[in-house]
């Protein structure tokens, strides 16, 4: 943060500061006391300042000034009291030894110049320039402000949307009458609207004393019928009939022994709540953590980049895999389409980045990623921690390199020699001083533009270790044994799959690629991925064409069927890092060329996956390309179902981490869950949201738990075993749209989740004991309950069939009957 000075009141020398009353104490400079009217300056020794500075940072109140402090030559700095804030603030420094040298001993005025003074006539007009002052309020401003004309009501903002299906399709005006046509126009008669009130200024009125009248009148109001019943006349004994019952022997043998028990239930309910819920409060073991009856997500902890000198929101989250407390986020800037064109030249000087925010520094991101423009979408990869890949808005795909850096973000200690394990040390036991100072790493690869995505790229995933593909999208088994292929998908309408390694094999180098590799690489970019950099072309491409029509579908999210795998591969990812730890080849630095000819196939392996689009379908197709028997062209196949649930842009498409078969599709007012190979349409689907839906995420530790993100703020809590048509219980988070949200477990008994915002800020939230813990067979019952939905779609497919049979052969006697 650059100084501010008084160079344009022309005392460039001069930097107004704020002191607290503790600094004022720190350094004996207290107002009135130290420091009067008849002296109000103090020299203050530059090495007090650096004390200071060290000792509370960034809280210190000569942090502004830290660099002018820096580069005075002087060992003692002029600190002066301004008294009238001539210059803003209470205090102000004076930065250069000249300034300090002309306030302590004012120049003199040469006697010449006050005899020449005296010689000057009284009458003889001397001009003077004017002096700048300060402008003073004598109250104009607010007769200004009355008399001007304000907005009193609120500007309405109206939406108007289409599917994209639609755009470019020619349009027809006719003219029609109007009152020719049924329903053809509607009266839009006046009525009051609550949300707006019109204050009336002024009005006149006139009065005249009258007689006082009064009119009375009332009526019965019928607003629906209701049948009622009402007895008038009560039945009574009569007086011969008390006197014998109060004779009666079975009476007073009844209220002697009924009254001692009615005397012990009285007592017992003034001693004892006995409308408490015993079974809320029951425990089911021992030692947990947490209060059970707390359902609420609880703040934790919050992250804001404050140093960014522009508006961003955050587009994509994602905790590391390995070590805790420790999460990265990428930022966007927040501007509509229009307003990103027309700020284009200001955008390229600004960084787009992936920050890196530890537990222990809510303030300073432990790394920064830079990338050529915004990254909407990334993921570490599930082999090693340390090869990040991202999508930007441009259509490009970028890779990080960040093992050079690995000491900067993590703690591992080895073991006493006995032991071969390791111990991985939290990130937020760390000491804070450790890292206050962001580290900016540059990409070590980007994607050929040209022959990438064209707009940007909405979600990546990385395809499991146990796999790979080929240009046909044929599936054969992994022999590298580490993630070397990405799958990406754009609103350019395509998905692209690509590879790592590089796409031919090593060959006897010639003299022109030796002095290609003679060039020097910046020292701090990594040479991991140097053969993919502005070269790297995607394997294939896949295009989700809307049949017979020249349409695409455009999609948004994918999942594929092995992304329930990269859940469970913690473990291994933390046995891969220390393998590079110890010192072994890390295998991401010696690739070999991707998809050699001896490679064995894998024939049962499933080829299909789910799709979201922006305009709310849910497409279940397959990557496999087949080529046409007329061109010879590698064509990919027909979607195998595709079903209109959203209505508008689906955010979320992922599968459960307990089922493999279940997918859980977040888009528009509403939400479904799937399940592979039931082609009728979703096992469950909500009805419509009040807000329009941004995000959701599966529970990582409950089977029939959810989360779902609104643009109002509210996040919504599904409990599938407490209710099925509408949330558990709805939270405020925020005050703006929820962007992303990401689950976490920390331990048995403690879990997190990540929630971001529009506005840029990343909230930690405590997940309660009753959201993380699951119930006695919940995985049972859960599974019971989506075979139930699963015979109920086929119930009424029958169903369907039926009375689609039955319709026919009512139209074949009706035409039978016609006939003779």
């Amino acid at each position: 943060m650059e100084p501010v000075n008084m160079e344009s009141m022309g005392h460039p020398e001069i930097y107004p500061l704020v002191l607290t009353t503790k600094t004022q104490e720190i350094f004996n400079c207290r107002i009135d006391e130290d420091v009067t009217d008849e002296q109000p300056y103090k020299l203050i020794n530059k090495v007090d300042i650096f004390e200071d500075l060290r000792n509370r940072a960034a809280v210190s109140d000569f942090h502004p000034v830290k660099k002018i402090v820096q580069e005075y030559p002087g060992n003692e700095l002029l600190l002066v009291y301004d008294k009238d804030f001539k210059y803003g603030l209470n205090f102000y420094l004076i930065g250069t030894e000249e300034g300090k040298e002309n306030y302590l001993n004012p120049p003199e005025v040469p006697e010449e110049q006050e005899e020449y003074k005296e010689h000057i006539p009284e009458d003889v007009y001397v001009y003077k320039p004017p002096v700048s002052k300060p402008w003073v309020s004598l109250g104009s401003e607010k007769e200004i402000e009355e008399e001007s004309v304000m907005e009193s009501t609120k500007q309405i903002t109206y939406m108007i949307s289409q599917k994209r299906s639609e755009f470019g399709a020619p349009v027809k005006f006719s003219d029609q009458n109007a009152s020719s046509v049924k329903d053809a126009y509607i009266e839009c008669t006046a009525y009051p609207d609550k949300n707006f009130t019109l204050k009336q200024l002024e009005k006149d009125v006139s009065m005249q004393v009258i007689p006082q009248i009064k009119d009375t009148s009332t009526q019965t109001e019928w607003t629906y019928p209701k049948n009622a019943t009402t007895q008038y006349y009560p039945r009574e004994f009569s007086e011969e009939e008390k006197e014998t019952l109060k004779q009666s022997k079975p009476l007073v043998d009844f209220l002697n022994n009924a009254s001692i028990s009615v005397e012990i239930a009285l007592q017992q309910n003034e001693i004892m709540n006995t409308f408490i819920d015993d079974w809320k409060y029951l425990a089911e073991e021992e030692g947990t953590f947490g209060d059970k009856t707390d359902t609420h997500l609880k703040e934790y902890q919050s992250f804001t980049d404050l140093h960014s000198p522009t508006e961003k929101m955050i587009t994509c989250v994602s905790w590391h895999p390995t070590i805790y407390g420790l999460i990265a986020v990428s930022v966007a800037v927040r501007l509509s389409f229009e307003d990103r064109v027309y700020f284009s030249g200001k955008l390229l000087l600004q960084p787009s980045l992936i920050l890196f925010w530890s537990f222990s520094d809510p303030i300073h991101p432990q790394l920064m990623l830079e990338s050529p423009d915004d990254i909407f979408c990334f993921k570490f990869c599930p082999s090693d921690p340390n090869i990040i890949a991202g999508g930007c808005i441009n259509g490009q795909i970028v890779l990080w390199d960040i093992t050079a850096h690995a000491d900067r973000i993590e703690n591992i200690k080895a073991g006493d020699s006995r032991s071969k394990k390791a111990t991985l040390k939290p990130m937020f036991l760390l000491e804070p001083e450790s890292n206050t100072e962001a580290m900016y790493i540059r990409h070590c690869a980007v994607s050929s533009i040209e022959s990438g995505h064209k707009k940007v790229i909405t979600d990546i995933h990385w395809l499991s270790d146990t796999f790979e593909i080929n240009r046909m999208g044929s599936v054969f088994e992994n022999r590298s044994g580490i993630c070397c292929q990405l799958v990406t998908c754009s609103a350019d309408c395509t998905i692209c799959f690509w590879d790592i390694r590089p796409q031919k094999p090593l060959t006897p180098q010639t003299t022109e690629k030796k002095k290609e590799e003679s060039i020097e690489i910046p020292f701090d970019v990594p040479s991991t991925f140097l053969h993919l950099d502005l070269s790297w072309k995607p394997l294939s491409k896949i295009r989700l064409s809307k049949g017979e029509t020249s349409l695409d579908y455009c999609p948004t999210r994918i999942s594929l069927n092995e992304d329930h795998l990269l859940y469970k591969t913690e473990d291994k990812t933390l046995t891969q890092s220390k393998i590079v730890k110890t010192g072994e080849m890390n295998p991401y630095h010696n690739l070999e060329s991707g998809m050699a000819n001896l490679l064995k196939p894998i024939d049962d392996f499933c080829t299909k996956f789910f799709v979201g689009t922006e305009d709310g379908e849910v497409i279940y197709t397959d990557w496999k390309m087949k080529k046409d028997s007329e061109t010879g062209r590698l064509m990919p196949k027909k979607p195998v179902s595709i079903h209109t649930i959203h209505d508008g842009t689906v955010h979320t498409v992922q599968r459960s981490p307990f089922y493999n078969d279940i997918i859980l599709t977040v888009g528009g007012w509403n939400m479904a869950i799937w399940k592979e190979g039931v082609m009728t349409g979703p096992l469950l689907q909500s009805c419509c949201a009040p807000k329009m839906y941004t995000s959701g995420h599966w529970s990582l530790t409950r089977p029939g738990v959810f989360y779902i993100g609104r643009e109002d703020g509210y996040i919504d809590i599904w409990d599938l075993l407490e209710k099925t048509h509408e949330p558990a219980q709805s939270q405020n988070i925020c005050i703006t749209m929820i962007t992303y949200i990401k689950p976490w477990i920390f331990s048995a008994k403690q879990q997190f989740i990540a929630i971001a915002d529009y506005y840029g800020t990343l909230r930690i939230l405590e997940i309660p004991w009753t959201l993380s813990r699951p119930s006695t067979n919940e995985m049972t019952s859960v599974n019971h309950y989506f075979e139930r939905e699963v015979k109920h779609l086929e119930y009424v497919e029958q169903r369907k069939n039926i009375r689609e049979q039955e319709k026919k052969e009512m139209e074949l006697e009706m035409e039978k009957k016609k006939i003779f």
